[in-house]
């Protein structure tokens, strides 16, 4: 929520969000996990991101279990895909940029495009 006579914050890019991960956790002595470990949480939060589809989607929660929070759930994928690249030297902005470069030119024409040419919003 954006308090009135304040501005929007500014955009958040993925070096700002590393950076931000890469502080939070520089403050602890055990730092990064291990990268098999970092895999195994990418894997129970892409298992988390499934529960909260699948609830939204049809099924129907367990009594007492929450439906969740998709936006959330997203967001804690994304936390340890940057506690990922950053424990390994990557950077997710240029990984980002090389995999859009690769599907804009091989996948130019594997979709049928819209009749006016608009993207999708």
């Amino acid at each position: 929520m954006i308090l009135p006579n304040s501005s929007p914050p500014a955009p958040l890019t993925f070096a700002a969000a590393s950076d931000r991960v890469d502080a939070y956790v520089s403050q602890f002595k055990e730092g990064y996990f291990p990268p098999l470990l970092l895999l195994a949480r990418l894997s129970e939060e892409v298992g988390e991101v499934a529960r909260v589809l699948a609830h939204e989607n049809g099924k129907t929660p367990k009594v007492g279990e929450d439906v969740g929070d998709l936006e959330l759930e997203l967001a804690d994928l994304l936390f340890v895909m940057l506690c990922l690249t950053n424990s390994r030297g990557l950077s997710l902005e240029r990984g980002f940029e090389r995999m859009m470069q690769k599907v804009e030119t091989r996948d130019a024409e594997r979709w049928t495009r819209k009749e006016n040419g608009a993207a999708s919003q």
